[in-house]
């Protein structure tokens, strides 16, 4: 990557933020409905502070902040930088607003894009990782954005909505399964990433790890399986539950995934381009890893662990429902292959694995190093992106991760079961 690469690229990430923001008022920004969720506006400051802050700050002749106080509003845990606005808070923050959020991205986009003009050759591939990880960094909020709002607009009662509208529905075929050997095998992105791209640090190392046979579904599991799993008194079933998540049944009253609702018999489904009848050819989406292992339990099967699912996307392209900007929502899995399907994009899979540092894995020195490391404990890993995943953003060794208990996020399962062995 060379200067006038890096600043084509950093015009369309920054482009494509304000895009997704376009569709939402100044009102629709400033609303936090959860503690989990961020006002879209923080969410457009909070990128722009990045860049601010480990670019600009130390790399700009005569440095000066936009704005002193927006270090402390729109820093999100970086506790290396300095104090944070407390993140439960986040929406009692009615100015700046939205507008003047966008002031702040401008002056910052200039200021970014005059020093990759000027900046002499060794001092850009000094700054180059630091560009990228910026550009990563926004794509990643650009998923939440989307996420978070979508949340926000669930609780208006006038039933509000975002954009795009419904695709054509389409029946469930039999759910399929396609065998692994297992073996010895290599997990996580080479040096520099895949195919000397991207990746965050914890893709990093690529290790061994031994697998035993083990088969996936050719699918994610759909709305209509999923009602089968209700049916069957899936949520009043404590033997189905890990502890926790039966807790959490009990104590949030969970009956359903996320955004179903009943009415008169018949469910229907909140999504970013309203709310309709549910259509039971779709992924299930917004279950959290307790709902997936309960109906793993329930089916006979099991979670992949992430090294099963790795080790098998790895003979895929990446391809599939990224960045849906038609419907912004997971899609039916389509025809039947010999393979399998959804691999990327629809929903982010839940896996069986605990998210945990590789072996070998050191964060990078100074505050840069919080942004994956510190959060290697009480969460499991997701993999495959969903229909709200900018493309360009995932891979077969990306690792997203979640609190188990989460599910506001994209998120739904593929069954796994062990294979047969010779």
């Amino acid at each position: 990557m060379d200067t006038t690469t890096a600043i084509a690229r950093f015009d369309e990430v920054r482009a494509d933020t304000e895009r997704l923001a376009a569709p939402l008022s100044p009102e629709d920004q400033t609303v936090q409905s959860m503690p989990d969720v961020s006002p879209t506006k923080w969410h457009r400051a909070h990128v722009t502070w990045f860049f601010e802050t480990f670019v600009l700050a130390e790399n700009e002749p005569g440095f000066t902040p936009f704005q002193d106080t927006y270090w402390f509003l729109f820093n999100s845990y970086y506790e290396q930088v300095g104090p944070r606005y407390a993140r439960p808070m986040r929406g009692v923050i009615s100015r700046p607003g939205a507008y003047e959020v966008g002031d702040y991205r401008r002056n910052i986009d200039d200021r970014i894009r005059d020093l990759l003009d000027r900046v002499d050759e060794g001092a850009f591939a000094k700054l180059a990782p630091t560009i990228e990880l910026g550009f990563h960094h926004e794509q990643q909020h650009q998923e939440l954005l989307l996420m978070d709002i979508k949340h926000v607009l669930s609780l208006n009662p006038l039933q509000p909505t975002y954009a795009g509208g419904p695709v054509a529905g389409a029946g469930t075929d039999r759910l399929g399964w396609v065998d692994f050997d297992g073996g010895l095998v290599e997990i996580g992105s080479a040096d520099g990433g895949e195919g000397g791209g991207f990746c965050f640090d914890n893709e990093l190392p690529r290790h061994q790890q031994w697998l035993e046979p083990y088969r996936l579904a050719d699918r994610l599991i759909t709305n209509g399986e999923w009602l089968e799993f209700m049916a069957d008194g899936g949520y009043r079933r404590p033997e189905l539950w890990l502890s926790d998540g039966w807790g959490r049944v009990n104590a949030e009253g969970w009956d359903a995934p996320f955004y179903w609702r009943e009415l008169d018999g018949e469910w229907f489904e909140h999504t970013l381009h309203g709310t309709a009848p549910l259509d039971p050819g779709l992924p299930v989406c917004h279950l959290s890893h307790y709902e997936a292992d309960a109906y793993a339990t329930w089916a006979g099967k099991r979670l992949p662990t992430e090294a099963e699912w790795e080790h098998a996307a790895r003979a895929y392209e990446v391809v599939g429902n990224l960045a849906d900007r038609d419907s912004f929502h997971p899609r039916a899995a389509g025809p039947a292959t010999d393979g399998l399907r959804q691999l990327f994009g629809d929903c982010w899979e839940w896996t069986s694995s605990a998210y945990l540092p590789y072996p070998g894995f050191h964060p990078a020195a100074g505050a840069i190093g919080e942004y994956n490391g510190k959060f290697m404990s009480s969460q499991m890993v997701l993999r495959g992106g969903c229909a709200l995943t900018p493309p360009g953003h995932t891979r077969a060794s990306y690792r997203n991760f979640f609190p188990p208990g989460a599910r506001w996020p994209v998120t739904g399962l593929r069954l796994a079961d062990d294979g047969r062995r010779a």
